[in-house]
């Protein structure tokens, strides 16, 4: 037990060094200089099906290729894992509502209502009642608070 523990601790240590570098960070990818939302007519797809963003997610900004973040999207609930892949080791860190976007569109951004009572009981979990979701740009984001740090996780689906 208390190797567990040490190593679910061993997992935010690793995952809040490598990425708390810059919080607050906002990055924007293009140059600016143009805008692909006004494509020329005979260029224009016929209209796109709602976003889905249904499916495995995995952290891309932490500084550990076996200690990360992983989400699952599934039906109209997301949960996200702390994982360490040296210890064979997984502790839950958010579980909570998922609004599926209900248009085409390249940006969303949904508010979780966080299952308290199921993760009142994991020791490395949110202690938040709800927290923001964004997609934008292939990637999930959110910030993650834990041991007085605070971060900005990006993910991108599997």
């Amino acid at each position: 037990m208390k190797h567990s523990i040490l190593a679910a601790f061993a997992i935010v240590a690793v995952l809040l060094t490598g990425c708390s570098s810059s919080p607050g960070t906002t990055v924007t990818e293009g140059n600016g200089g143009g805008s692909s939302a006004s494509a020329p007519a005979e260029e224009q797809a016929p209209p796109a099906q709602s976003l889905d963003l249904t499916g495995d997610w995995k952290q891309t900004n932490s500084n550990s290729a076996d200690s990360y973040q992983a989400a699952t999207i599934a039906g109209d609930v997301i949960t996200i894992n702390w994982v360490n892949e040296a210890d064979s080791t997984t502790a839950l860190y958010w579980v909570g509502t998922y609004e599926a976007p209900t248009e085409a569109t390249d940006t969303f951004t949904w508010t979780s209502a966080g299952d308290v009572a199921q993760m009142q009981t994991a020791l490395l979990a949110s202690g938040d009642d709800s927290k923001e979701f964004t997609y934008e740009g292939g990637k999930l984001k959110y910030e993650l608070t834990a041991m007085g740090v605070t971060m900005n996780v990006e993910m991108e689906k599997q």
